[in-house]
């Protein structure tokens, strides 16, 4: 039996960046009280929360304060150390579970588990050994090799033409375990947002299709025709296959390389919701972030409507900077004139180059006026970004 926690109930999170700050803000609209544990004292999630502890992820003090506090946790990033969450898990609900972020932590893990669930992966090869080195296959080359761990938004990942480059670029990564990838020939990529109870309750999102700027995500369209309706459905299926596989309770997202020739190749997922997501906030229904309050507090799932073609634009914070060299401030009031464009702000106190502080979600009935609504704000804002082509 499914253990529901009604709302007036306290919700926690592990991580209080711009993801737990937007699980915070779902979570307080349907009526629950919030807690937040993370390091920093200023961390968006925790300014706006009604409880927020100020210490380590692996803090057994902060951890029992939490567990005191919270009638069931979750996580809003893959890097939070599993064994915390396992021991949550020993007092309060706590999802996604500690085994599911453990394998999302590990590459190799991770691939093992989609090849069990039957999902192509990219030709690959484990690297943690010199022996392993020199036995990689030459039809792996050219590639990109990935450590093993820590890497997101690009980092952690190389591109090797040859052995020598190959050779150069592990040891340079210190000889930890990595995963060497086939570079192959991409179309375009894709994510699939799946939300999934305790009780094996899933829906989905419309697949979204993405664009990446240096490894980070700069651009996702959500609408009818976006791609092909069978890569659609063979995306939809691979997600749930592998949040199945887990007996994952929780926001999954996955993401896919569609090849030239209309292969569908995953990834890599992510136990929480994603940016590719974000878009759920303005054009649909129901939030990628309502639905993680909803698996955490074992609420029914109903499956989200998207009502409005959409696009989302990622704010970095190179943004704030003239020509990458004087502060200013975005032109918000001019971009916010446009029809249709919703701003999300994170309430990060200090732009950096290449650190998320917000989204914007451009909405409309029809692409084309979605998207030259989309190229005339990345116009305003300074984003390179050519939507119309």
């Amino acid at each position: 039996m499914v253990s529901v926690v009604l709302p007036g109930a306290t919700l926690g999170v592990l991580g209080g960046g711009q993801l737990g700050r937007m699980f915070v803000h779902a979570a307080q609209t349907m009526g629950y009280f919030t807690a937040v544990l993370d390091p920093d004292a200023d961390s968006p999630a925790g300014r706006v929360s009604h409880h927020h502890i100020h210490t380590d992820y692996t803090d057994v003090d902060g951890l029992a304060r939490l567990a005191g506090l919270a009638d069931a946790v979750t996580t809003e990033f893959e890097n939070v150390p599993a064994p915390s969450l396992e021991h949550l898990a020993t007092a309060r609900p706590v999802s996604p579970g500690a085994d599911a972020v453990a394998i999302a932590q590990d590459r190799i893990r991770e691939k093992s588990h989609f090849v069990r669930c039957g999902v192509e992966c990219a030709p690959y090869a484990v690297i943690e050994t010199d022996d392993q080195l020199a036995a990689v296959a030459d039809e792996l080359l050219p590639g990109i090799l990935k450590t093993a761990r820590l890497g997101y938004d690009g980092k952690g990942q190389r591109r090797v033409a040859t052995r020598a480059e190959l050779q150069a670029a592990w040891h340079d990564a210190g000889d930890v375990p990595c995963v060497l990838e086939q570079l192959l020939p991409l179309d375009f990529e894709c994510s699939v947002i799946v939300a999934r109870g305790e009780d094996g309750q899933m829906v989905n999102f419309p697949v979204q299709r993405n664009l990446h700027r240096d490894g980070i995500l700069a651009v996702t369209e959500v609408h009818p025709h976006n791609m092909p309706e069978s890569t659609a459905r063979r995306a939809v299926a691979a997600a749930r296959s592998i949040a199945d596989g887990l007996a994952y309770v929780g926001v999954l997202c996955v993401e896919f390389f569609v090849l030239g020739d209309g292969r569908l190749v995953v990834n890599e997922m992510a136990p929480r919701p994603h940016n590719s997501g974000h878009w759920t906030m303005d054009a649909s229904d129901v939030s990628q972030f309502e639905l993680q309050v909803r698996t955490l507090a074992g609420l029914p799932l109903n499956p989200p409507r998207q009502h409005s073609v959409a696009i989302m634009l990622n704010l970095l914070g190179d943004l704030w900077f003239v020509d990458g060299e004087t502060p200013q401030e975005p032109r918000w009031a001019d971009v916010l004139a446009l029809p249709g464009t919703h701003l999300h702000l994170y309430g990060k106190t200090e732009a950096r180059r290449g650190r998320k502080m917000g989204h914007l979600n451009i909405t409309g009935d029809g692409i084309e006026t979605v998207r030259s609504t989309a190229d005339f704000a990345a116009a305003l804002l300074g984003l390179a970004i050519p939507l119309s082509e």
